[in-house]
């Protein structure tokens, strides 16, 4: 605040940008919701800017199509992850695939 003789002028203090959803820009997933265990790219819905917006013809445009268009919000980002377990494939990775040794019965087929 600044005072000039008797009157005081004040600056306006809300001057934070809104994105998308009517949330200021850079607020993440768990300042409004309780998050579990939520990777960083969810947290920040931010650095993902979208997809590209190519114009559509109106006689095949869908409600996904509408909704893929923008950007995500905090209000759309998932607020749990559970990732699945990759024991599997490290098995497979530790001794390869399984391979079939039996025996071949079958008729070779004429490439002519």
């Amino acid at each position: 605040m600044a005072e000039t003789g008797t009157q005081q002028t004040t600056q306006p203090e809300d001057t934070q940008v809104y994105g998308p959803g009517g949330v200021p820009k850079g607020a993440k997933t768990s300042d409004y919701y309780r998050t579990f265990s939520i990777p960083d790219r969810f947290d920040n819905p931010e650095w993902f800017e979208g997809y590209n917006t190519i114009p559509q013809n109106p006689l095949y445009r869908t409600t996904n199509n509408s909704y893929g268009n923008r950007p995500p919000t905090v209000h759309t980002m998932p607020t749990s992850f559970h990732a699945k377990s990759q024991k599997f494939s490290k098995h497979l990775g530790t001794c390869g695939m399984y391979r079939n040794h039996s025996l071949n019965t079958g008729m070779d087929q004429s490439r002519v």
